[in-house]
Protein backbone atom coordinates (compact mmCIF):
# COMPACT_ATOMS: atom_id res chain seq x y z
CA UNK A 1 0.00 0.00 0.00
CA UNK A 2 1.11 3.39 -0.83
CA UNK A 3 2.62 6.29 1.58
CA UNK A 4 0.52 9.07 0.29
CA UNK A 5 1.68 12.42 1.20
CA UNK A 6 -0.06 14.55 -1.54
CA UNK A 7 -2.85 13.40 -4.30
CA UNK A 8 -3.26 14.83 -7.80
CA UNK A 9 -6.66 14.43 -9.47
CA UNK A 10 -6.97 15.85 -12.43
CA UNK A 11 -10.83 14.58 -13.21
CA UNK A 12 -12.33 16.61 -10.35
CA UNK A 13 -11.59 20.04 -9.18
CA UNK A 14 -10.05 20.13 -5.57
CA UNK A 15 -11.57 22.30 -3.34
CA UNK A 16 -9.41 21.75 -0.08
CA UNK A 17 -5.95 20.36 0.71
CA UNK A 18 -5.68 20.62 4.50
CA UNK A 19 -3.20 19.57 7.31
CA UNK A 20 -4.44 15.83 6.66
CA UNK A 21 -6.84 15.78 4.04
CA UNK A 22 -7.39 16.37 0.15
CA UNK A 23 -10.98 16.70 -0.67
CA UNK A 24 -12.24 16.83 -4.42
CA UNK A 25 -15.52 17.80 -5.75
CA UNK A 26 -17.03 14.77 -7.36
CA UNK A 27 -20.26 16.48 -8.46
CA UNK A 28 -22.95 18.72 -6.64
CA UNK A 29 -23.96 16.45 -4.30
CA UNK A 30 -20.69 14.29 -3.47
CA UNK A 31 -17.35 15.07 -2.53
CA UNK A 32 -14.14 12.63 -2.61
CA UNK A 33 -11.88 12.45 0.77
CA UNK A 34 -8.67 11.64 0.85
CA UNK A 35 -6.82 10.74 4.23
CA UNK A 36 -3.28 11.06 3.26
CA UNK A 37 -0.40 10.26 5.61
CA UNK A 38 0.48 14.21 6.35
CA UNK A 39 0.92 14.77 10.19
CA UNK A 40 0.44 18.12 11.56
CA UNK A 41 1.49 18.91 15.27
CA UNK A 42 0.40 22.51 16.84
CA UNK A 43 -1.35 23.19 14.04
CA UNK A 44 2.26 22.76 12.01
CA UNK A 45 2.55 20.01 9.18
CA UNK A 46 5.72 18.25 9.70
CA UNK A 47 7.80 17.37 6.44
CA UNK A 48 8.18 13.37 7.06
CA UNK A 49 4.74 11.57 6.59
CA UNK A 50 3.66 8.94 9.20
CA UNK A 51 3.30 6.05 6.70
CA UNK A 52 -0.26 4.32 6.43
CA UNK A 53 -1.56 6.74 8.76
CA UNK A 54 -4.21 7.83 6.67
CA UNK A 55 -5.45 4.26 6.32
CA UNK A 56 -5.90 3.92 9.91
CA UNK A 57 -7.60 7.44 10.32
CA UNK A 58 -10.10 6.67 7.24
CA UNK A 59 -10.86 3.16 8.80
CA UNK A 60 -11.10 3.96 11.74
CA UNK A 61 -13.49 6.69 11.11
CA UNK A 62 -15.59 4.12 9.52
CA UNK A 63 -15.50 1.63 12.00
CA UNK A 64 -17.05 4.28 14.30
CA UNK A 65 -19.52 5.85 11.76
CA UNK A 66 -20.85 2.80 11.81
CA UNK A 67 -21.24 1.86 14.97
CA UNK A 68 -22.92 5.54 16.27
CA UNK A 69 -25.47 4.86 12.76
CA UNK A 70 -28.43 4.67 15.49
CA UNK A 71 -27.33 7.74 17.26
CA UNK A 72 -26.95 10.10 14.09
CA UNK A 73 -26.34 10.12 10.44
CA UNK A 74 -22.80 10.36 9.03
CA UNK A 75 -21.52 11.02 5.40
CA UNK A 76 -20.15 7.91 3.86
CA UNK A 77 -21.84 7.60 0.45
CA UNK A 78 -18.98 4.70 -0.74
CA UNK A 79 -15.54 3.47 1.54
CA UNK A 80 -14.30 0.71 -1.43
CA UNK A 81 -12.65 2.12 -4.60
CA UNK A 82 -14.22 -0.28 -6.54
CA UNK A 83 -17.50 1.39 -6.00
CA UNK A 84 -16.27 5.38 -6.73
CA UNK A 85 -16.61 6.58 -9.74
CA UNK A 86 -14.62 4.94 -12.71
CA UNK A 87 -11.94 7.80 -13.79
CA UNK A 88 -11.15 7.34 -10.36
CA UNK A 89 -10.21 3.20 -10.35
CA UNK A 90 -6.75 4.35 -11.84
CA UNK A 91 -5.56 6.12 -9.03
CA UNK A 92 -6.62 3.15 -6.67
CA UNK A 93 -3.28 2.52 -5.19
CA UNK A 94 -2.91 6.05 -3.89
CA UNK A 95 -6.88 5.62 -2.44
CA UNK A 96 -7.06 2.55 -1.11
CA UNK A 97 -7.81 2.23 2.57
CA UNK A 98 -7.39 5.65 2.68
CA UNK A 99 -10.43 7.49 0.06
CA UNK A 100 -14.10 8.07 0.81
CA UNK A 101 -17.26 9.40 -0.97
CA UNK A 102 -19.14 11.27 1.16
CA UNK A 103 -22.39 13.47 1.26
CA UNK A 104 -21.65 17.76 0.82
CA UNK A 105 -22.52 18.59 4.19
CA UNK A 106 -22.27 22.46 5.21
CA UNK A 107 -20.12 22.35 8.42
CA UNK A 108 -21.36 23.86 11.72
CA UNK A 109 -18.99 26.72 12.34
CA UNK A 110 -17.59 25.39 15.80
CA UNK A 111 -15.61 22.13 16.73
CA UNK A 112 -17.35 20.09 19.27
CA UNK A 113 -14.78 18.97 22.15
CA UNK A 114 -15.95 16.87 24.60
CA UNK A 115 -13.37 15.86 27.91
CA UNK A 116 -13.61 12.67 30.20
CA UNK A 117 -10.36 13.50 31.72
CA UNK A 118 -8.89 16.63 32.49
CA UNK A 119 -5.05 16.88 30.62
CA UNK A 120 -3.98 19.06 28.38
CA UNK A 121 -5.23 22.21 27.49
CA UNK A 122 -7.51 21.79 30.15
CA UNK A 123 -5.04 20.49 32.45
CA UNK A 124 -3.40 24.07 32.30
CA UNK A 125 -6.89 26.17 32.07
CA UNK A 126 -7.67 24.31 35.62
CA UNK A 127 -4.51 25.27 36.99
CA UNK A 128 -4.63 28.51 36.50
CA UNK A 129 -8.27 29.26 37.31
CA UNK A 130 -9.93 26.15 38.39
CA UNK A 131 -12.41 26.00 35.48
CA UNK A 132 -12.13 24.24 32.19
CA UNK A 133 -13.19 26.54 28.88
CA UNK A 134 -15.09 28.49 32.01
CA UNK A 135 -16.45 25.68 33.24
CA UNK A 136 -15.52 25.69 37.35
CA UNK A 137 -14.78 22.33 38.83
CA UNK A 138 -14.06 20.39 42.31
CA UNK A 139 -10.80 21.94 43.67
CA UNK A 140 -8.14 19.54 44.01
CA UNK A 141 -8.46 17.39 41.15
CA UNK A 142 -5.09 15.94 39.74
CA UNK A 143 -3.92 15.84 36.32
CA UNK A 144 -5.26 12.94 34.43
CA UNK A 145 -8.43 12.58 37.00
CA UNK A 146 -11.74 11.45 35.14
CA UNK A 147 -14.34 14.25 35.41
CA UNK A 148 -17.57 13.01 37.32
CA UNK A 149 -19.43 14.25 34.21
CA UNK A 150 -17.72 14.85 30.73
CA UNK A 151 -17.33 18.37 29.54
CA UNK A 152 -18.86 19.38 26.44
CA UNK A 153 -16.29 22.89 25.62
CA UNK A 154 -16.50 23.74 22.03
CA UNK A 155 -14.05 25.60 19.71
CA UNK A 156 -13.53 27.96 16.75
CA UNK A 157 -12.77 26.36 13.38
CA UNK A 158 -9.45 27.70 12.66
CA UNK A 159 -7.84 28.19 8.71
CA UNK A 160 -4.92 26.37 7.98
CA UNK A 161 -1.85 27.23 10.24
CA UNK A 162 -3.95 29.18 13.06
CA UNK A 163 -5.27 28.06 16.50
CA UNK A 164 -8.39 27.27 17.19
CA UNK A 165 -9.68 29.11 20.38
CA UNK A 166 -11.89 27.45 23.38
CA UNK A 167 -15.52 29.12 23.31
CA UNK A 168 -18.06 29.22 25.53
CA UNK A 169 -21.58 27.45 24.67
CA UNK A 170 -23.23 30.79 24.57
CA UNK A 171 -20.83 31.93 21.84
CA UNK A 172 -21.33 28.20 20.27
CA UNK A 173 -25.02 29.23 20.19
CA UNK A 174 -23.75 32.79 18.97
CA UNK A 175 -22.20 31.30 15.83
CA UNK A 176 -24.20 27.91 15.05
CA UNK A 177 -27.40 28.85 16.62
CA UNK A 178 -29.57 27.64 19.75
CA UNK A 179 -30.94 24.62 18.11
CA UNK A 180 -27.76 23.39 16.15
CA UNK A 181 -25.71 23.89 18.51
CA UNK A 182 -27.61 21.86 21.27
CA UNK A 183 -28.30 19.55 19.28
CA UNK A 184 -24.57 19.16 18.65
CA UNK A 185 -23.63 19.01 22.12
CA UNK A 186 -26.07 16.69 23.13
CA UNK A 187 -25.26 13.95 20.15
CA UNK A 188 -21.09 14.72 20.70
CA UNK A 189 -22.12 13.78 24.52
CA UNK A 190 -23.69 10.32 23.35
CA UNK A 191 -21.25 9.76 20.89
CA UNK A 192 -18.44 10.17 23.77
CA UNK A 193 -20.48 7.53 25.58
CA UNK A 194 -21.13 4.90 23.66
CA UNK A 195 -17.19 5.76 22.39
CA UNK A 196 -15.49 5.47 25.78
CA UNK A 197 -18.01 2.33 27.03
CA UNK A 198 -16.68 0.65 23.74
CA UNK A 199 -12.76 1.66 24.31
CA UNK A 200 -12.72 0.09 27.98
CA UNK A 201 -13.72 -3.22 26.72
CA UNK A 202 -10.76 -2.77 24.47
CA UNK A 203 -8.56 -1.69 27.65
CA UNK A 204 -8.27 1.69 26.22
CA UNK A 205 -9.52 5.38 27.87
CA UNK A 206 -10.52 7.78 25.96
CA UNK A 207 -9.45 11.04 27.73
CA UNK A 208 -11.23 13.38 25.01
CA UNK A 209 -11.98 13.99 21.65
CA UNK A 210 -13.35 16.09 19.31
CA UNK A 211 -16.58 16.08 17.05
CA UNK A 212 -17.52 17.49 13.41
CA UNK A 213 -20.94 17.62 12.24
CA UNK A 214 -22.68 19.37 9.12
CA UNK A 215 -25.92 20.25 7.91
CA UNK A 216 -26.79 17.97 4.84
CA UNK A 217 -30.45 19.48 4.04
CA UNK A 218 -32.28 19.87 7.23
CA UNK A 219 -30.48 17.15 9.17
CA UNK A 220 -27.89 17.60 11.48
CA UNK A 221 -25.21 14.98 9.98
CA UNK A 222 -21.81 13.54 11.36
CA UNK A 223 -18.78 14.07 9.13
CA UNK A 224 -15.06 14.34 8.95
CA UNK A 225 -12.86 12.22 11.58
CA UNK A 226 -14.31 10.12 14.65
CA UNK A 227 -12.19 8.99 17.57
CA UNK A 228 -9.31 8.61 15.61
CA UNK A 229 -5.28 8.73 17.24
CA UNK A 230 -5.30 12.52 15.72
CA UNK A 231 -8.39 13.74 17.35
CA UNK A 232 -8.57 12.00 20.50
CA UNK A 233 -6.14 11.32 23.28
CA UNK A 234 -6.21 7.52 23.93
CA UNK A 235 -4.33 5.97 27.22
CA UNK A 236 -4.15 2.73 28.03
CA UNK A 237 -6.27 1.10 31.14
CA UNK A 238 -3.54 -1.03 32.36
CA UNK A 239 -1.04 1.24 34.77
CA UNK A 240 -3.80 4.51 34.47
CA UNK A 241 -2.24 6.66 37.49
CA UNK A 242 -3.78 9.82 37.95
CA UNK A 243 -1.45 12.51 39.12
CA UNK A 244 0.73 12.92 35.96
CA UNK A 245 0.47 12.08 32.58
CA UNK A 246 -0.05 9.40 30.67
CA UNK A 247 1.16 6.91 28.11
CA UNK A 248 -0.88 7.24 24.87
CA UNK A 249 -1.76 5.84 21.54
CA UNK A 250 -2.31 9.22 19.38
CA UNK A 251 -0.29 11.69 18.44
CA UNK A 252 -0.02 12.83 21.84
CA UNK A 253 3.70 10.75 21.80
CA UNK A 254 4.68 13.02 18.43
CA UNK A 255 3.54 16.45 20.78
CA UNK A 256 5.36 15.09 23.98
CA UNK A 257 8.65 14.94 21.87
CA UNK A 258 8.52 18.06 20.06
CA UNK A 259 7.93 20.03 23.11
CA UNK A 260 11.52 18.51 24.07
CA UNK A 261 13.10 20.77 21.32
CA UNK A 262 14.04 24.22 20.71
CA UNK A 263 11.19 24.76 19.18
CA UNK A 264 8.66 28.03 18.91
CA UNK A 265 5.89 25.36 17.46
CA UNK A 266 5.58 27.61 14.30
CA UNK A 267 6.11 26.50 10.79
CA UNK A 268 8.56 25.66 9.61
CA UNK A 269 8.49 22.12 11.48
CA UNK A 270 11.64 20.56 12.77
CA UNK A 271 12.90 17.18 11.17
CA UNK A 272 11.51 14.07 13.09
CA UNK A 273 13.82 11.17 13.64
CA UNK A 274 13.22 7.29 11.70
CA UNK A 275 12.34 6.22 15.96
CA UNK A 276 10.11 9.06 16.12
CA UNK A 277 8.14 8.43 13.02
CA UNK A 278 8.08 4.42 13.36
CA UNK A 279 6.61 4.65 17.08
CA UNK A 280 4.01 7.03 16.22
CA UNK A 281 3.07 4.86 13.36
CA UNK A 282 3.38 1.42 15.51
CA UNK A 283 1.01 3.89 18.14
CA UNK A 284 -1.40 5.13 15.60
CA UNK A 285 -1.74 1.04 14.17
CA UNK A 286 -1.88 -0.37 18.29
CA UNK A 287 -5.04 2.05 18.44
CA UNK A 288 -6.57 0.84 15.76
CA UNK A 289 -6.29 -3.13 16.18
CA UNK A 290 -7.27 -2.37 19.93
CA UNK A 291 -10.39 -0.82 18.99
CA UNK A 292 -11.74 -2.68 16.43
CA UNK A 293 -10.36 -6.21 17.05
CA UNK A 294 -9.02 -6.55 13.41
CA UNK A 295 -5.47 -6.50 11.83
CA UNK A 296 -4.25 -3.66 9.66
CA UNK A 297 -1.10 -5.96 8.24
CA UNK A 298 1.09 -3.11 7.42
Amino acid sequence: MDVVTRTEIAEYPLISRGKVRDIYAIDDDRLLVVTTDRMSAFDVVMNEPIPHKGVVLNKITIFWMRRFEDIVPNHLLETEVASFPEPLHKYASQLEGRAVIVKRAQPLPIECIVRGHITGSGWKDYQKTGAVCGIPLPAGLLESAKLETPLFTPSTKADLGQHDENISLDKAIELAGADRAEQAQSIALALFSRGREHAESKGLIIADTKFEFGMVGDTLTLIDEVLTPDSSRFWPMDGYTPGQSQPSFDKQYLRDYLSTLDWNKEAPAPPLPDAIVEQTRAKYIEAYERLTGETLGL
